[in-house]
């Protein structure tokens, strides 16, 4: 159904550039869009959610009076308005994802990566439930992770295997979105990167290839690179808290998911020489901690590979510990 200005194939697995790809990061301008697919609103609400439980959860987040998780092996992403019911009570927003990771919105519309189909859905809310309005293919190897970013007003959406980021734009009073740029990083090409931070005008990655890289946010030119340990070289995500860092770890550089871990380091080039905190034992249980977010205030992070609980609310106490943690499901 996706309608593009030019040849698809641009769009295509493997970490193509439009124009080339000298240089350690690029940035190519494109316009590329999807059909924007009439629909006609409807009463009733979305689906509930079949299931009692979660499986694999890789991240819970708001966006005005919903609450979203997204189900990831379940191929599902549900939303509620409130945490205080029980799954079954949650709404499906969509089942057409096969092991989604993310959704992100501006207060509009609404991205989710469909992973496996190397897809990116664009929704809406007509006030009874979720229209998807755009599809977008081809959007690399594996999309992975979307950030909507208020500085600028643009969706970004990572492709997990190619080192390829694709920036969505909209025009004003238009609930069409298209693809206005794709920055890549060559030596990314190939190796799994689960997400990315942006805190100012520097997006973070955690590259895979035991270091973290921070490139520009304008042109993804790389400024600045920082070496981590062998152990935490599966990385996850980091997320800036007050004092410094929480990253999460999925495995070491092995792939051994034994060292499955969240730590606390007061600055990124700490890493290197190990000066940090494994924060793990703070939420009792184990498993591999997978995405963290923050919510009103409060942080949440999700996990997989336990028996137990797989959403955590938590603070951050004055001693950078996690505390007042508590499970949420």
């Amino acid at each position: 159904m996706a309608r593009f200005l030019f040849d698809v194939i641009m769009l295509g697995t493997g970490a193509a550039c439009l124009g080339g790809c000298a240089g350690e990061g690029n940035s190519e301008a494109v316009h590329i869009e999807a059909e924007l697919m009439p629909y006609e609103s409807v009463p009733g609400d979305d689906a509930l959610n079949p299931f009692f439980t979660l499986n694999v959860p890789t991240q819970i987040t708001k966006v005005g009076d919903f609450y979203f998780i997204v189900d990831c092996y379940d191929n599902q992403v549900i939303y509620s308005r409130t945490l205080d019911v029980p799954l079954n009570e949650w709404f499906v927003m969509t089942a057409d994802v096969d092991k989604g990771h993310t959704v992100a919105s501006d207060g509009e519309i609404y991205l989710v990566d469909d992973t496996e189909n190397h897809r990116v859905l664009s929704y809406v809310y007509d006030g009874n439930r979720f229209i998807n309005v755009q599809t977008f293919e081809n959007v690399g190897t594996r999309p992975h992770y979307i950030v909507y970013n208020e500085a600028d007003s643009c969706f970004y959406a990572w492709s997990s295997m190619t080192g390829q980021m694709y920036v969505f734009d909209r025009e004003e009073g238009s609930q069409a979105v298209y693809v206005s740029r794709i920055m890549t990083i060559d030596e990314l090409d190939g190796v799994y990167v689960r997400s990315f931070t942006i805190e100012g005008d520097s997006v973070y990655l955690v590259s895979g290839n035991s270091q973290i890289m921070e490139a520009r946010l304008s042109d993804f030119k790389i400024m600045h690179r920082y070496a981590v340990p062998d152990e935490l070289a599966g990385m996850i995500q980091i997320m800036p808290v007050p004092g410094g860092y929480y990253l999460t770890i999925s495995t070491d550089v092995h792939g051994n998911q034994d060292y499955a871990t969240m730590i606390y380091a007061e600055d990124l080039s700490d890493l290197e020489s190990g000066k940090y905190t494994d924060i793990y034992s703070c939420f009792v249980g184990g498993g591999t901690p997978y995405y963290m977010g923050e919510i009103e205030g409060r942080y949440y992070l999700t996990e997989h590979r336990v028996p137990g609980h797989s959403i955590w609310a938590f603070d951050v106490g004055d001693d950078h510990m996690p505390a007042n943690v508590e499970a949420v499901y």
